[in-house]
């Protein structure tokens, strides 16, 4: 079996630093190659903590020349020399730099809408669970800052530990790691927040979230084409977003405006999902398509994108995100969670996931 740059960076993760943070979260593997069964990359360590670290660096090296498939690790340990520049000067590097990669994760995909109330965050959560069912490691980052829903899709409670004070350890529920300014916050507390405190957030999720090795990292944007939408197209590297919309005029009008904006960004599309595509009645069968039906096809059809899912309008799906287990987990089997488990099968499918 070749190594491949998963498995060694999961294997990194579980390299503790004295924090409580491990190698990777803590961006200290750099340049890291990959050629048959030899591994190389630099280990950067503070200055002045060669002896401190030494020891991590050989069980380091142990952990990945156990890995089967791997015959030899090459681990060189660097330390800067130069004094760190000031914030403003960092901040105007990294924007020119462009959208970086979150050190650990392999994709990030962002779950968008142009409208509010289309049930992006119900998809989103439904997703994690069915990715996660799908043996990913899946992180969900809960970014629409003024109504953050997932700790209660989730049912996760309680607040993210920092032991020491700089990195944010996440909390987890039904095999997905979240992260939430809902679980910083009470829930009748409204968030007063402007432009420059939203950006400061959602980098703080970002980059200060000991998200550890993860394959997918799902991202709950926010409705709309503001501030938090074009942080995150601009500071972190994008494998592609998916839009939700129901199939009703009104919904699609503004999904169009929400495509065309992260197309400026430089953010593909990875396809459409019909939410409330349709609805069955419970006591007779009948269906009727209450929001119209067909809608997001011909609008992903317009565009070039795929229609990746038609998700039903269903009370189960309504009342298990309120408990705290999204249908996939509540009830995997059902029709309702298959159309979710269906969509996680075709993004691992398809090598974004």
């Amino acid at each position: 079996m070749s190594a491949d740059r998963a498995r060694i960076l999961a294997a990194l993760s579980a390299i503790r630093l004295p924090s409580g943070s491990d190698i990777v979260a803590a961006g200290m593997v750099r340049a890291l190659t990959v050629e048959g069964g030899k591994v190389r990359f630099v280990l950067e360590i503070p200055a002045g903590k060669a002896a401190e670290m030494t020891p991590l660096r050989d069980a380091a090296r142990a952990r990945l020349e156990a890995l089967e498939g791997i015959d030899e690790a090459q681990i060189v340990m660097t330390a800067p020399v130069a004094a760190a520049p000031p914030p403003e000067l960092r901040a105007r590097r990294a924007e020119a730099s462009g959208p970086q990669p979150l050190p650990g994760v392999a994709h990030v995909i962002a779950v968008a809408s142009g409208k509010g109330g289309v049930g992006k965050s119900t998809v989103a959560a439904n997703l994690a669970v069915a990715l996660a069912a799908e043996g990913r490691r899946v992180g969900l980052l809960d970014a629409d800052v003024y109504g953050p829903s997932q700790p209660r899709m989730m049912g996760i409670t309680g607040r993210p530990s920092s032991p020491d004070g700089k990195t944010i350890l996440p909390l987890r529920n039904h095999g997905v790691t979240l992260m939430s300014i809902g679980l910083m916050a009470a829930e009748d507390e409204a968030l007063i927040w402007r432009g420059p405190m939203l950006m400061g957030a959602l980098q703080q999720m970002l980059a200060q979230v000991q998200w550890g090795a993860l394959d997918i990292l799902l991202v709950d944007l926010p409705p709309g084409t503001g501030d938090v939408q074009m942080t995150l197209a601009q500071k972190t590297r994008l494998d592609g977003a998916i839009v939700v919309s129901t199939p009703q005029d009104v919904a699609l009008i503004d999904v169009r405006k929400g495509i065309a904006m992260l197309r400026k960004m430089g953010v593909p599309i990875l396809g459409l999902v019909e939410n409330m595509s349709t609805h069955v009645c419970s006591k007779c069968g009948h269906e009727e398509h209450l929001f119209g039906h067909g809608g997001v096809a011909a609008e992903a059809k317009r565009i070039g994108a795929p229609l990746l899912a038609e998700i039903p309008l269903d009370l189960g799906i309504r009342l298990a995100g309120d408990g705290g287990a999204p249908i996939v987990a509540a009830q995997p089997d059902s029709a309702q969670a298959r159309a979710f488990r269906a969509l996680a099968a075709r993004l691992v499918g398809e090598g974004v996931a």
